[in-house]
């Protein structure tokens, strides 16, 4: 197929050119409510913002320009069907694991996946067993699933419905699944992979390569994280003829919207186009302009880590936290994608062939930032909790529906079950999962993460210091 095509972004143009009179939803009425006040430039885009009407097909039962723009993406990708998502890698996440999985099915988890997941296992009501991955010391964080624990998992729980694993990690790690994969298949579980972070992995060295390629069942990707898509703009890819598709298409009609974007999913559209465009030239200038990122980053006495994923770079700065070098980026104004107490984590764009427009503006930021030296002493590497390899929740979720809560502060929850899911967001990972039995290093870390002002969701009452728990008579009867 013919991949330089676009035409669900055709169709939108051509509809726009004929100065439509709009007697539908939504209200804006192609931007035309608008007479003071709003700039321009997003009036235009308003123009973009339709329904569907006559020739702008219907993403839940798409016939016209939108089925010809997924049929594109299905060649691209090499896969037995793709989808568009305008919800986000999340219900890509809901609808891959309630349509493959059932009430009660007992299901291997990595545990540092993203709360999609973990929000996806409750829904369904499963019996996860959670997967605590190797420590990846040379980026200093959570890296994947081993060999053998994925094996010892098995050795304990030989009927696992699924596996469901994230590559590659928030911070660009990309460990090989091909043998994790077959493992699965041996023992006749679906593999998933939340692979968000990977839309660009089909593309050649030095790009690692895509799980749809070794093997995976069902992949989502998140377009508008490493590809030019809008927020919210995601794709789910099947490639597994055991997948049932018309139970996933339910779940994917019933968790998105009946009203979906055409922005965002004219710009699916064009970053598939885009994605396809790139060249093997294309691809050589990133890995020089990363290159070049780095001696810039060097001169203001920067370091960086490049991980696996060639798109992703990470900032250290002796005597320095994360958290520290990255308000020191932002008071010049650039803005990185998370902070750690060791590090910053960019990501860097899919640019092409002698676009120097990025470098530049780098170049201009960094001539105004200030960083002074420091002589103190800051650790260089992050606090390292010991999981449970193999863990299932100590609580079913069915049970904790029947059990009370009670509050209590963060440093007396050791050893109690958590009645919530305690999430630092970036990177979205649970640090504590509602049902699971909370250790001493838990408790110890929430209190530091909050000390150092880290976004958490969940913890409703850690202002106050307190943790949400089930009381010890209703979880234990």
């Amino acid at each position: 197929m013919k991949q330089t095509r676009t035409p669900l972004v055709d169709a939108l143009q051509q509809h726009i050119k004929r100065q439509p009179l709009s007697f539908h939803v939504p209200g804006h009425k192609n931007g035309s409510l608008w007479k003071e006040g709003l700039p321009a430039g997003f009036q235009n885009f308003l123009a973009y913002d339709v329904t569907e009407i006559s020739g702008m097909d219907d993403l839940h039962s798409p016939e016209g320009c939108i089925l010809k723009a997924e049929q594109l993406l299905t060649d691209l990708y090499n896969t037995r069907k793709s989808y568009f998502l305008i919800n986000g890698s999340t219900v890509g996440n809901l609808a891959m694991v309630m349509s493959t999985c059932k009430e009660g099915d007992t299901v291997f988890v990595q545990r540092n996946s993203h709360k999609s997941i973990f929000h996806a296992l409750k829904l369904a009501r499963l019996n996860p067993v959670f997967l605590d991955p190797e420590y990846d010391s040379y980026v200093q964080s959570a890296g994947q699933v081993s060999l053998h624990t994925l094996t010892e998992a098995y050795n304990c729980f030989p009927a696992a419905k699924a596996v469901i694993l994230t590559y590659p990690t928030y911070y660009g790690m990309a460990k090989e699944m091909e043998e994790l994969i077959q493992l699965a298949k041996h023992h006749g579980s679906f593999v998933l992979v939340d692979e968000a972070h990977g839309p660009h992995f089909i593309l050649q060295e030095p790009f690692p390569k895509t799980s749809l390629k070794s093997g995976a069942d069902i992949v989502v990707h998140s377009a508008h994280k490493m590809l030019p898509a809008m927020t919210m703009g995601s794709y789910l890819h099947v490639q597994s003829e055991n997948v049932p598709l018309e139970k996933l298409e339910f779940y994917l009609q019933a968790l998105q919207s009946s009203s979906p974007s055409y922005p965002i999913m004219a710009s699916l559209d064009m970053a598939r186009a885009y994605l396809a465009s790139v060249t093997a030239e294309d691809q050589a200038f990133i890995v020089h302009m990363r290159e070049k990122l780095a001696l810039q980053l060097y001169e203001k006495g920067i370091e960086t880590v490049f991980p696996d994923d060639p798109l992703k770079v990470l900032l250290r700065k002796p005597g320095y936290t994360g958290y520290e070098l990255q308000k020191r980026l932002e008071d010049v104004n650039v803005y990185t994608e998370l902070a750690d107490p060791v590090q910053v984590l960019c990501t860097l764009p899919l640019v092409k062939q002698g676009d120097h427009t990025f470098l530049s503006h780098v170049e201009k930021r960094l001539s105004e930032i200030i960083i002074e030296e420091r002589q103190s002493h800051v650790s260089n590497s992050t606090p390292i909790l010991q999981q449970e390899k193999i863990s299932p929740l100590v609580l079913p979720y069915t049970a904790q529906e029947k059990c009370q809560i009670e509050w209590i502060a963060v440093q007396e929850s050791a050893d109690r079950i958590a009645a919530e899911t305690v999430i630092p967001y970036p990177p979205g990972i649970p640090l504590i999962i509602s049902g699971e039995k909370i250790s001493k290093e838990q408790a110890v870390a929430i209190e530091k993460l909050h000390a150092q002002g880290v976004h958490i969701q969940g913890g409703q009452r850690l202002r106050e210091n307190q943790l949400a728990v089930f009381t010890k008579e209703t979880a234990t009867n």
